[in-house]
């Protein structure tokens, strides 16, 4: 049975972050229960930024002693190719692949976690109700072909009448934990190859790591 540990970023870099870290986890555990992983969740750290984010997958793969580990994060730019997260990294941020390291400790969301958040127009009304403004929010078709910039700027834009309009934070993390995965898995390849990996690595695995 293989333990899987999931490096996410999101949280903040601030000193009032530890808030921002505990949503950031719930939002995501709250997606993968819904995915089906219920009683075989991977462990979830929430390690802030993108870069450190990075910085903890290094040091992670240093001991994994068998276990699965990945970090989700942005892509912030188009992908190539998919499959080959460890191209678009290189070419992108210039980061070096670690040693014990391939293609499959990378999820990315594409563009951006706000890509994945605009999809789902039934989770967008349940937090921003009525005076969303559905019609400004980017078409499904091609998104992860969306500079993650433009994304963001319509899901504020969406939101700006409502009571509580959109902000990176405790509200963008609440989104992720609506989010209907069936809509995700129809319009994101990311996506899709994020979940036949957690599949395969989650096979038959009972309970919670807490290593």
């Amino acid at each position: 049975m293989v333990s899987v540990k999931i490096y996410l970023e999101g949280g903040g870099g601030r000193q009032d972050s530890k808030d921002l870290k505990i949503a950031c986890r719930r939002g995501f555990r709250l997606l993968l229960e819904s995915m089906g992983y219920s009683g075989r969740m991977p462990r979830l750290v929430a390690s802030g930024s993108r870069d450190t984010t990075f910085s903890d997958l290094k040091t992670a793969l240093k001991s994994r002693k068998g276990r699965y580990i990945a970090m989700l994060i942005d892509s912030e730019d188009p992908i190539a190719d998919p499959e080959r997260t460890w191209d678009h990294l290189i070419a992108r941020d210039a980061w070096k692949k670690p040693d014990n390291c391939d293609d499959e400790n990378v999820l990315f969301m594409t563009t951006c976690m706000e890509t994945w958040i605009v999809l789902d127009r039934e989770a967008l009304k349940k937090v921003f109700g009525p005076h969303l403004q559905e019609s400004a929010l980017p078409s499904p078709v091609h998104i992860e072909c969306t500079k993650r910039h433009e994304v963001q700027k319509a899901l504020i834009h969406a939101t700006r009448n409502t009571t509580q309009p959109y902000a990176k934070g405790k509200v963008s993390f609440e989104l992720v934990g609506k989010l209907n995965p069936d809509v995700l898995e129809e319009h994101l390849v990311a996506f899709q190859r994020m979940k036949r990996i957690l599949d395969e690595k989650l096979q038959g695995r009972v309970k919670n790591d807490t290593s």
